[in-house]
């Protein structure tokens, strides 16, 4: 394959050579480096220049020599800020340990087309891994040739390299596989850009200025990147272009403004406008767009109001509404009042399906002789649903299938069971108003006992149909496991796909026909691709072969595969102790704890692990994280208390107004029962759990203060009284104290009744009791649980004398997921449980 002839700045595909071991060789060391002697470094005259050198590429040996001359910059100034003189080895042994983990790639999405031959298809999957210096993730694709046999056996041949994609914030294959679609979001004021790559070349390259529209949507809420079927269009979301601002000179105000900068001149801010809070602040409204990759052009879709934020937007088989998209309302204050509340890990915000015209074949059915003819008004799909998001249209286009949170939007509840619905979509394409919408999978209040659970759906897939143009397969929860599910649309049958006598977690990666290429996982295992094919049907269902494929990852280092080999894990169903007669029967069902313990030790440290929501799970799926803390010798109970996903309705909407106390009591009741069992030491728990993990962490230490050796809180809710005011989802407060009626009592401005008993349902009405020496890891742009709500609990145990460590994190937000904060977060609580555990 010849290659395109681009200019340097074009930089598709930048391939991976041979010296890419000794590269990650480097970036491990100067990580290293970067993070156990910053602060030195920062103070010493040398070791300014070498933070600043350290982003690039620099070998081995110039990596020593600063390593050298750092050593003995740190030597001289004295230990880094936070480094206890007697844990320097211990800091730095579990840093060397830490990087082992952390340099193992991860999978991300997958893509397979076909091909003529119906025993050969192409694979192309994305990986991710962190770059420390850089503190970012950089992301690769790797290509693969499928083949396939008369026996079943099938075999991926994989490209020695892969390519990096550097600069990309979105990759989408069209839907043949014969053009791919690069966005490469812009930092600055430059424009954004579209690259449309064939096989050997760019073929076109299309620059959007800012007075256009901002960067393209990439995340998992509003993102919506479409081809159209004939690619020759693609629909997305972008930040609408920026509202006009009042300009000032010294002369005042000029009633004139101009988007050209003057040196003579400044903007002002203007009113303030709402945002969708933690990772959007610095976010314009999500607007919709559609572009002719031919030509160039971009046009906007009108008619949508500046109320409405739209995404997830596919092409629908009519001519006159050819887009359908999502659209969340602002009207999320009390009593509807227009407010936006935070919305990533939210599927309580109302939403609906909405139907436009393509602005494109809008334009070219105008009649030319009136040019104030009137344009296809947008239609709103889904008025009797609060909620449907994840629109996919069937392969014949008959029917729009969705998933609805309609059970988290009723209640209030941040995370619920989904419920799936279809619309009969019309032939002629005419849309007079709202659909009729059917039921496909139902919420499912309490089941029985190995039965389905319910559907807990964070994406679909572009494609997610088998070949009948009926059956949809995704990624849902079942209990503390991932699974695979197959969905019969028509018929509403739900079978699972992954293997039902197993423990580990899977997802669906891509679909080949009706084959399903898929990760699967456990807290001991890392990730491995497998190829699924039906094998028999039994009864209605099918069973389904599983094969596991080459992998094309270089196995980790003898000492990781070592730490692994070396612990088992195992689901437990934890009774519930004193069940009340007031409880519906699904919340009166065991809820389960993932035990990971060493094979050939009974005696070692326990690390009880929260998960955060409170209406999120704990999956038995792999975590490098996870993995760090057990590989420094420690059993992990991993507890996924009533009120987590995968469980029933009844189970979840058990926990509001209810925590503190029921949540607490599941963490202690698992804790009892593998006590009892004599798998661990009771004499030896430390606990640790982030957002509402750390609600229950600084309260287990209140409420249980002889149970605990040890503690480490990541940006916890310490005090309800104070977030209620400051976080961008208040009515969390009041949902989780109050239960669904804290819906209808929601208010920003709650009375001294209120907050007193906010305070006390919170961890800081207990501090009087702690006596655990607990690690605080905050993040100061946390919109979520604000910074203040750590600092004044951890404060208040400093001046209680207690033993304390506060690490504050600059630039990180409420996920501490950036790779430098989350290395030196998991980095300190190791060295921080291991210089209480084993005492």
């Amino acid at each position: 394959m010849p290659k395109p002839k681009l200019k340097s700045n074009h930089s598709l595909m930048v391939a991976i050579c041979s010296g890419i071991h000794c590269y990650y060789s480097s970036l491990a060391a100067a990580a290293s480096l970067f993070l156990s002697i910053s602060s030195a470094c920062a103070r010493a005259p040398t070791g300014g220049s070498f933070l600043r050198c350290s982003i690039s590429r620099v070998s081995l040996g110039s990596i020593a020599m600063d390593d050298a001359h750092a050593c003995e910059a740190a030597t001289d100034k004295g230990l880094p800020s936070g480094i206890d003189a007697s844990m320097v080895d211990e800091y730095a042994s579990q840093s060397k340990l830490l990087q082992e983990f952390v340099k193992i790639p991860n999978i991300g999405k997958a893509w397979i087309f076909s091909s003529k031959n119906e025993n050969t298809s192409r694979a192309m999957v994305s990986i991710g891994q962190s770059d420390l210096l850089a503190n970012k993730k950089r992301n690769f694709l790797l290509n693969s040739h499928i083949s396939k046999s008369a026996a079943k056996s099938v075999n991926f041949q994989w490209s020695p390299f892969p390519i990096e994609m550097s600069g990309v914030s979105a990759i989408v294959p069209s839907p043949s596989g014969e053009k791919l679609l690069l966005v490469r979001n812009a930092e600055d004021d430059s424009p954004t850009k579209l690259e449309i790559w064939g096989p050997c070349q760019l073929e076109n390259e299309i620059h959007i200025p800012k007075y256009v529209h901002g960067s393209l949507y990439a995340d998992a809420w509003f993102e919506g990147i479409s081809w159209n079927q004939e690619e020759t269009f693609i629909a997305y979301v972008a930040e609408e272009p920026p509202q006009p601002k009042p300009e000032f000179n010294d002369s005042g105000y000029k009633k004139e403004c101009s988007s050209q900068k003057d040196c003579k001149s400044w903007k002002g801010q203007g009113d303030w406008e709402d945002n969708w809070g933690e990772t959007y602040s610095k976010k314009r409204i999500p607007a919709l767009f559609v572009a002719n990759i031919s030509s160039g052009e971009v046009r906007t879709v009108k008619g949508i109001s500046r109320s409405l934020s739209v995404g997830q937007v596919v092409w629908s088989p009519s001519s006159s509404y050819s887009l359908v998209f999502v659209a969340w309302s602002d009207d999320n204050g009390f009593q509807e009042t227009p407010r936006k509340l935070g919305i990533v890990y939210c599927y309580n915000r109302p939403c609906a399906l909405y139907a436009a015209p393509d602005p494109f074949k809008e334009e070219a059915d105008k009649p030319s002789t009136d040019s104030k003819a009137d344009t296809t008004a947008m239609v709103k799909l889904t008025a009797d649903v609060s909620s449907a998001f994840f629109p996919r249209f069937s392969p014949d286009g008959k029917f729009l299938v969705f998933i609805s949170a309609k059970s988290a939007v009723d209640s209030g509840a941040h995370n619920a069971t989904n419920s799936m619905h279809k619309v009969d979509w019309p032939a002629d394409g005419k849309l007079e108003g709202s659909l009729s919408v059917a039921d496909v999978v139902p919420i499912v209040m309490s089941p029985q006992d190995g039965c389905f659970p319910g559907i807990y759906c964070s994406g679909l897939l572009r494609f997610p149909w088998l070949s009948d143009g009926r059956t949809m397969v995704l990624s849902s929860v079942w209990g503390s496991r991932e699974v695979i599910l197959s969905v019969n649309v028509a018929s509403g049958e739900v079978s699972r796909v992954s293997p039902l006598d197993s423990d580990y977690s899977w997802k669906v990666l891509a679909l080949d026909n009706n084959n399903i290429l898929a990760v699967s996982s456990s807290l001991i295992t890392q990730p491995q691709m497998y190829y699924g094919s039906e094998s028999s049907q039994t009864d209605k269902s099918f069973q389904w072969d599983w094969q596991e494929i080459s992998s094309p990852f270089p196995k980790p280092s003898d000492k990781v595969s070592s730490l692994l080999a070396d612990h088992k894990f195992s689901l437990l169903k934890i009774p519930i102790s004193n069940p009340s007669d007031k409880l519906p029967d699904g919340a009166k069902l065991p809820f389960e704890a993932i035990f990971v313990s060493c094979k050939d030790s009974t005696s070692s440290p326990t690390v009880v692990v929260l998960h955060g929501g409170p209406h999120s799970v704990y999956p038995s799926s792999y975590s490098k994280s996870l993995a760090f803390l057990y590989a420094q010798g420690y059993n992990l109970l991993v507890v996924n208390y009533r009120g987590s996903l995968g469980f029933g309705e009844e189970a979840l909407q058990s926990l509001p107004g209810n925590i503190g106390s029921q949540d607490v009591n599941d963490v202690l009741t698992a804790l009892d029962f593998v006590t009892k069992r004599g798998l661990i030491d009771a004499s030896r728990v430390a606990v640790v759990g982030g957002s509402h993990g750390g609600f229950l962490t600084t309260h287990l230490i209140g409420q249980a203060p002889e149970t605990f050796v040890a503690a480490a809180a990541r940006n916890p809710v310490c005090n309800l009284s104070l977030m209620v005011g400051t976080t961008d989802i208040p009515e969390w407060c009041f949902l989780e104290m109050y239960g669904k009626e804290g819906k209808n009592c929601f208010t920003e401005s709650p009375s001294a009744e209120t907050l007193a008993q906010f305070y006390e349902k919170s961890p800081i009405s207990h501090i009087s009791k702690v006596k655990t020496p607990t690690l605080f890891l905050l993040g100061a742009k946390d919109l979520r649980v604000p910074v203040s709500n750590g600092l004044q609990y951890a404060r208040t145990m400093k001046e209680r004398g207690l033993e304390t460590k506060i690490i504050v994190f600059p630039e990180d937000n409420h996920g501490l997921d950036k790779p430098q904060a989350d290395y030196e977060s998991f980095l300190n609580i190791g060295v921080w449980f291991k210089k209480y555990m084993s005492k």
